[in-house]
């Protein structure tokens, strides 16, 4: 037969023992990552997806990226992505004059900055005689198939940090 104090001893170890599951809970969750902690890591975009002329704005490290394949008729340049025949622009999209995030227009195939009336080309180069100092920044990437992995410092990103083509 138990007795009451059995019973009491009982309460109290189940009461201490759902606190200390709550404790480790809440102790778990501070030791957790913040959100913008992790997305501070390695952002993972599928190139596959992405229609000729067609911008996709991503997000890195709370910043936009501008994502652009390349149609036929963009001109070539050093500062572009190639992945298998495709050609892509891909950069920070902050206008290097003031912080901005420029606008695609698809008609002039450019940038523009409605800040200050900055423009840039679809390799993200600034446009002679406007606002902006310098062309757009190139994130660090590297390329795995026609996945693009922002974040990391590939080979194809250190040979154009080398040749001072990311900004």
């Amino acid at each position: 037969m138990k007795s009451r104090r059995d019973f009491m001893g009982m309460a109290l170890g189940g009461f201490t023992a759902l606190g200390a599951v709550g404790g480790l809970y809440a102790a778990k969750e501070t030791w957790d990552m913040l959100p913008s902690i992790k997305s501070g890591g390695f952002t993972t975009i599928d190139l596959s997806g992405c229609f000729a002329g067609e911008p996709m704005v991503e997000k890195w490290r709370g910043k936009p990226i501008f994502v652009l394949k390349k149609t036929a008729d963009m001109p070539k340049h050093d500062r572009d992505i190639v992945v298998g025949d495709d050609r892509y622009h891909v950069s920070i999209a902050l206008c290097t004059h003031l912080g901005c995030i420029p606008a695609y227009k698809k008609g002039e195939k450019k940038f523009f900055c409605a800040c200050h009336g900055g423009e840039f080309d679809t390799s993200g180069v600034n446009l002679p005689g406007l606002p902006p100092p310098s062309p757009l920044e190139i994130p660090p990437f590297k390329i795995e198939g026609t996945t693009l992995i922002l974040g990391e410092e590939g080979p194809e990103y250190l040979k154009m940090k080398q040749n001072n083509l990311i900004a």
